[in-house]
């Protein structure tokens, strides 16, 4: 393997997690997944977003620099590879998207100062799904305060990740997941697991699955 540091991204409903616990389990590798549901204020913004969105953004900013610092300090001599199933980044990309310009400029400010204490990933792996896609998995998963969830807000979160991805020239292995199944289907995650056996320069690296 020669990445260390493996990052998973996608919008909600991609697959981002049931991917991150396949390749852990292939190889071996720590796995660190995004604390969602002990965020109080989540079912609070999807009734209410403009009341919630700055405090639901700062509790998940807070908890995701707790869970990322760990990498700094720690070094598993069993496990070399670790694997998330978010950005850090991410934190600025919903924060985009769901904050008044006063208070994204507020939060970006720190952001910023948190950001370039982390360690960041050698590779991204993007699942891109389209918005029917996302939404029948939504509703598969069945988790109540997302089943209202707008198509225009997923097209949103979907333009932001591949625009900041484009933007910054990532290096990315940008995966069509229209036809995803990782769990069923041992040939998708199979492409994921000869994807990363490879070199890769900076920028997007299209894929897609049988």
């Amino acid at each position: 393997m020669k990445y260390h540091f493996i990052t998973i991204e996608g919008n909600i409903g991609a697959g981002k997690t049931t991917l991150a616990h396949l390749l852990a389990k292939h190889f071996n590798a720590r796995l660190i997944l995004e604390e969602f549901a002990d965020n109080p204020f989540l079912p609070k913004f999807y009734e209410n977003p403009q009341q919630y969105a700055f405090p639901l953004e700062l509790f998940f900013m807070a908890e995701r620099y707790k869970q990322l610092k760990e990498l700094i300090h720690t070094n598993d001599l069993f496990q070399r590879i670790t694997i998330t199933d978010y950005l850090f980044t991410k934190c600025l990309l919903f924060a985009k998207i769901n904050l008044p310009e006063e208070e994204y400029r507020l939060y970006q400010k720190l952001f910023e100062i948190i950001h370039q204490q982390l360690v960041q990933p050698d590779l991204l792996i993007y699942l891109h799904a389209p918005v029917n896609k996302l939404q029948q998995n939504i509703k598969k998963r069945n988790r109540s305060y997302e089943q209202s969830i707008p198509d225009d807000y997923l097209m949103n979160i979907q333009q932001t990740y591949t625009h900041y991805i484009k933007q910054h020239n990532v290096k990315t292995l940008f995966i069509d997941a229209s036809n995803a199944d990782f769990l069923s289907n041992p040939k998708h995650l199979q492409v994921v697991i000869d994807a990363l056996d490879q070199d890769y320069d900076q920028g997007q690296h299209y894929f897609t699955l049988p």
